[in-house]
C-alpha cells in the first residue's frame, strides 16, 4: 500500500505522486487516508510553501475504486469525505500536474488548486449521474461559479468527457503542455509559488477565496449528505452491481 502514493520535498515544495498505475490511479479509501495524512504533514510544516499533486505523464486520477468503494463501510466513506474536508480547508498554495484521465474526483479536486497544469492527452469527465450520485467536493458550487449553471448542469448531469482545450476555456486549468513537459512544467511553476515571499503569498491565497469559505463548507455539507443517501439507494446499488458482472 505504501507505493501507491509517493512524496518528495525539495527546497519548499512537497510533491504528492499518485502512484497506483495499473488502476489509473483510481482511489481506494486507503489512499484517502494517505491523502490527508499527507496534506496535513504539509500544513503543519512550515518548510513547505507550495505543494504539487500529480501522477504522471499518461494518468492523473480515474476517480474512486468502484470495487473498493461498493464494499467499504460507512466509516471507510467517511475517508473520501475527510479528503474532501481536508481539500476545502487547506491554506497553503496547491497546484496540479494532470495527464489522462481525470474522473470524478480527479476533476473535482482541481476546483479546489490554485493552478493546474493539463497535458494536451488530458480527459475530464464527471460521470455522477451515470453511477446514481450526485456531484461532490464543492463541484455544484466551485464549477457552477467558474462555467454558469446551464453548463454545469451539462457536465455534471449529462457527464460528458471534455478535453484539456475545454478545460482551459473553462477556467478549470490555467494552461496545456505537451505529456512530456508535464512534469517538469508543473514543478516549474510550483517553484516559482514557492520562491515568492511566504506571508504574501499566504495573505494574497486567503483574501482570494475568503467570500467562499462559508458557502462553500455548507455547499460541502449538503453535498455530503445527499451523496450518502443516493450511495445507499437501491437505484445506485444496481448501477454499480452491474460494473461487476
Amino acid at each position: 500500500m505504501d507505493n501507491l502514493i509517493l512524496t518528495t520535498e525539495n527546497q519548499g515544495v512537497f510533491t504528492i505522486t499518485l502512484n497506483r498505475i495499473d488502476k489509473k490511479n483510481a482511489l481506494t479509501n486507503d489512499m484517502y487516508k494517505q491523502l490527508c495524512q499527507y496534506f496535513a504533514y504539509a500544513e503543519q510544516t512550515s518548510s513547505i510553501h507550495c505543494v504539487v499533486i500529480q501522477g504522471n505523464e499518461q494518468c492523473f486520477c480515474a476517480g474512486n475504486d468502484l470495487h473498493d468503494f461498493i464494499q467499504c463501510s460507512a466509516d471507510d466513506e467517511l475517508a473520501a469525505l475527510a479528503f474532501v474536508k481536508v481539500l476545502s480547508e487547506f491554506t497553503k498554495p496547491l497546484v496540479a500536474g494532470v495527464a489522462g484521465v481525470a474522473v470524478g474526483i480527479g476533476t473535482t479536486l482541481l476546483l479546489h488548486c490554485d493552478m493546474v497544469i493539463a497535458a494536451n492527452n488530458s480527459k475530464f469527465k464527471l460521470p455522477f449521474t451515470q453511477l446514481g450520485l450526485c456531484p461532490e467536493a464543492g463541484s455544484s458550487l466551485l464549477l457552477t461559479q467558474k462555467v454558469g449553471p446551464n453548463k454545469a448542469f451539462e457536465l455534471m448531469v449529462l457527464g460528458q468527457t471534455f478535453n484539456a482545450e475545454q478545460a482551459l476555456s473553462y477556467g478549470i486549468t490555467n494552461q496545456t503542455c505537451q505529456p512530456d513537459e508535464l512534469l517538469a512544467l508543473t514543478s516549474d511553476v510550483a517553484q516559482a509559488i514557492s520562491n515568492l515571499p511566504v506571508e504574501s503569498v499566504m495573505t494574497s491565497r486567503r483574501l482570494i477565496r475568503q467570500a467562499n469559505k462559508l458557502a462553500l463548507s455548507q455547499v460541502i455539507s449538503e453535498e455530503s449528505q445527499a451523496f450518502s443517501h443516493l450511495v445507499k439507494s437501491e437505484e445506485c446499488k444496481n448501477i454499480l452491481a452491474k460494473f461487476f458482472k
